[in-house]
């Protein structure tokens, strides 16, 4: 079932955002705005939306996706990031967008096996906690 909601970019409406995020815990998959275009993004340690995501996108399990984080500080769990590249990182985050960027990194190891394993909940968010 297709869904449509328009989130305020400056003051997203706290009801469109707890549903949406309903929405990706009940296993869908969501396009979002990205810089150039539009992405499709699943909930992280999903199985089944992931294979659906790859199906849609005519993707193999080869293909690099992206991983969404809320914050910089949240890349450290994913990838290795020392004290200079994370400042450099933080530099040109702020830079673009208000900090919205794709950065290619180095995985950390076992690094899939932390996103395969992740539990089925979205990060904490000021949004989603006041309910």
């Amino acid at each position: 079932m297709a869904q449509y909601f328009v989130v305020h970019p400056t003051n997203p409406q706290k009801r469109l955002i707890r549903k949406a995020a309903d929405f990706l815990r009940g296993g869908g998959l969501i396009a979002y705005p990205t810089d150039s275009c539009y992405a499709l993004g699943c909930q992280i340690g999903n199985a089944q939306a992931l294979e659906r995501l790859r199906a849609l996108s005519g993707i193999d399990e080869r293909h690099h996706l992206t991983l969404m984080c809320r914050d910089l500080s949240e890349i450290a769990h994913y990838a290795i990031v020392d004290d200079a590249r994370f400042m450099l990182l933080k530099r040109v985050t702020q830079q673009i967008r208000g900090g919205a960027c794709r950065l290619p990194v180095v995985d950390r190891p076992n690094s899939e096996r932390r996103i395969e394993g992740a539990q089925q909940a979205l990060p904490p968010h000021r949004l989603l906690d006041e309910r």
